[in-house]
């Protein structure tokens, strides 16, 4: 990208020292880390709602107990998530605790599972933001899919111009959505108190309309409290990102994370509650916040500027796996698990190469199920409680083994935790496999084998490279083996190959230049122009009856390493010239860059002299 194209889109480069500056506070935190969690309120009591209408709106009625269970779920796991931020302030979550407590295995799960879940929630919330975008203008329900792919692309433009200032374009339509939306619970329950709360309008189709006995069982109760457990996602994603937050960072980091369950919690309960008494069923073309918030804001500005508002924080809800997913692929990338680049910081400090990954997934997944929320929730929850469970049973072994105040009553909070996820998880798992769960029971441990994969490269190049099993006649860093035989391909005379033949004879006086006679007349041409301008070096040329030009030119390096290998450096050099314009790049061969690429990725053989390829650039003006 050109320069200034580069920094009017992303700003100018920040220096390593500005880091500290662009930490969070509290306040634009909780936009960043907890706009996930926060607007899961948008789908997660509907999710409750549609599995229950398996068997007709008569059991709607369970969703308030449910929505109950669920806020008792969040409170357990909010209180473990707590202790966790206190116990591991450099960040990294689950997959630091189960790695660090549980071991190599259970830390790659954890891992994989956190990564997993963070693409698929910028997936669910975009797909739900344009849900509510529709439901509010019925007229862009064909475009769902450009929408969401335009929000994702925008909300990775925020992210790379660095974390601070995703901070800041957040923070106000985050604390829109809270506002408008607690302001929609008070006018519900106001409402209700005083006895004139309106019902919702009936259904369209009264054929869906039966008792639940007919139908209900625990199966299907289950399935529904799984469901809504899709509602806790995003609760860890402040445990991950400790170190964006500014000084006390741990401090910070668990008043942020309190505030933010307190919220979750609150509209989880008013909606779950308001649903019910309005007595709203799921539509397919309307969600159940926008139906409860038409009749009690009556369709005017109020109820336009809720939909925008949840609209933008579903968007911005993918923001917390902005915030996540690349700091969590940095920590992985430090531990060998995931290639090096991703724990590379950009211009602005941020972790670049994860957010591109995390936006490339995302926008893949939205495009392969026509960014239908309910087609992605069912492959949402799974990572989260496996996530939760792990990173709980890892840290009742951190207190086990560290033994400070109070060690047995955490331990029995973290313990509690584990159980309660883990029973969520086999829930979820076991209402949920046929309906999608099964994709990301399979993904996880395909993910794990990719990033153990990695780390057994990585552990082999550094094994190969060891320092430890040189011989000791190679030990010698001065070692002298004589000056290197130089071989020069060339296809004709040209500034390039002048430029070429200085540096090879600056090397050696051992040079040899070499051409394929593919073109009989060329091949003359340049046997007329060598005796002038090839400054007395030998030009050898080889026949191709076939015009191949690679194999006869490798053959030919490997005869004259056979001839000498007493000689233990054969060198390459390579004459090209380099267009000034990208586009022009592509009107010309690459015989220069294919031969490069063979030499440096064919294995040598038994006798051959160790190869270097060097290219040698002469660079074209416009």
């Amino acid at each position: 990208m050109p320069r200034p194209i580069r920094r009017l889109l992303l700003g100018h480069p920040l220096p390593t020292a500005a880091e500290v500056h662009e930490r969070l506070t509290k306040t634009r935190a909780l936009a960043v880390f907890a706009s996930d969690a926060l607007s899961s309120v948008a789908y997660g009591p509907e999710e409750i709602l549609l599995a229950l209408m398996i068997v007709g709106t008569g059991a709607l009625h369970l969703s308030v107990p449910l929505g109950i269970a669920i806020g008792v779920l969040l409170v357990i796991v909010t209180t473990s998530y707590y202790q966790t931020i206190h116990a591991y302030p450099s960040g990294g979550g689950a997959y630091i605790v189960a790695h660090e407590n549980l071991g190599r295995w259970p830390g790659l799960i954890a891992g994989s599972a956190l990564l997993i879940d963070y693409v698929l929630t910028v997936a669910v919330s975009i797909a739900a933001g344009a849900a509510a975008v529709a439901s509010a203008l019925p007229e862009l329900v064909p475009y769902k899919v450009a929408l969401c792919v335009a929000a994702v692309l925008l909300v990775t433009w925020a992210n790379l111009r660095g974390v601070r200032e995703s901070g800041a374009v957040f923070a106000l339509p985050t604390y829109g959505f809270i506002v408008l939306f607690l302001a929609l619970i008070g006018v519900g329950m106001l409402r209700l108190l005083t006895g004139s709360l309106p019902p919702a309008p009936a259904p369209e189709d009264p054929a869906h309309i039966l008792h639940p006995a007919s139908g209900l069982t625990l199966f299907i109760i289950l399935r529904a409290f799984a469901s809504g457990c899709a509602t806790l996602t995003g609760v860890e994603a402040i445990s991950n990102g400790i170190p964006a937050f500014h000084q006390p960072e741990s401090r910070n980091a668990g008043k942020t994370l309190i505030a933010m369950s307190v919220l979750l919690g609150a509209m989880l309960l008013g909606t779950t509650v308001l649903s019910q008494m309005m007595h709203v069923v799921p539509s397919e073309h309307e969600t159940v916040i926008s139906q409860i918030a038409r009749v009690l804001f009556g369709g005017g500005p109020l109820y336009y500027a809720l939909q925008a508002a949840t609209a933008l924080i579903l968007v911005l809800a993918a923001n917390t796996s902005f915030a996540g997913f690349p700091r969590l692929s940095a920590i992985l990338a430090r531990d060998g698990f995931l290639p090096r680049q991703m724990s590379n910081r950009g211009d602005r400090l941020v972790f670049a190469n994860g957010i591109f990954v995390l936006a490339a997934f995302a926008i893949g997944l939205v495009i392969l199920f026509g960014g239908q929320t309910h087609r992605l929730v069912p492959l949402y929850a799974v990572g989260v409680f496996l996530s939760f469970t792990l990173s709980q049973a890892g840290m009742v072994r951190h207190w086990a083994l560290e033994r400070g105040p109070r060690w047995s009553l955490k331990a029995a909070v973290n313990g509690l935790g584990a159980g309660v996820t883990g029973v969520v998880l086999l829930i979820v798992v076991g209402t949920k496999f046929v309906h999608g769960a099964w994709v990301v029971c399979l993904l996880i441990p395909a993910t794990v084998a990719v990033l153990h994969t990695i780390s057994r490269h990585y552990d082999d190049v550094a094994q190969q490279l060891s320092l430890g099993d040189v011989p000791p006649e190679e030990r010698a860093a001065a070692a002298w083996q004589g000056p290197p035989k130089v071989v020069v391909p060339v296809s004709g005379i040209h500034r390039g190959t002048l430029a070429a033949l200085r540096f090879a004879r600056s090397l050696s006086g051992d040079v040899q230049a070499v051409t394929v006679a593919v073109s009989p007349e060329a091949t003359a041409a340049l046997q007329s122009k060598w005796a002038q301008w090839g400054a007395g070096v030998p030009l050898v040329v080889i026949e191709s009856p076939y015009r191949s030009i690679l194999e006869p030119l490798v053959d030919f390096l490997h005869e004259t390493d056979a001839r000498a290998p007493e000689r233990g450096l054969a060198v390459v050099v390579l004459p090209e010239f380099v267009t000034a314009s990208w586009w022009q790049h592509l009107l010309h061969n690459q015989t220069a860059l294919l031969l490069k690429t063979l030499l440096v990725y064919r294995r040598r053989q038994s006798g051959e002299a160790s190869r270097v390829v060097i290219n040698v650039p002469f660079h074209l003006e416009r």
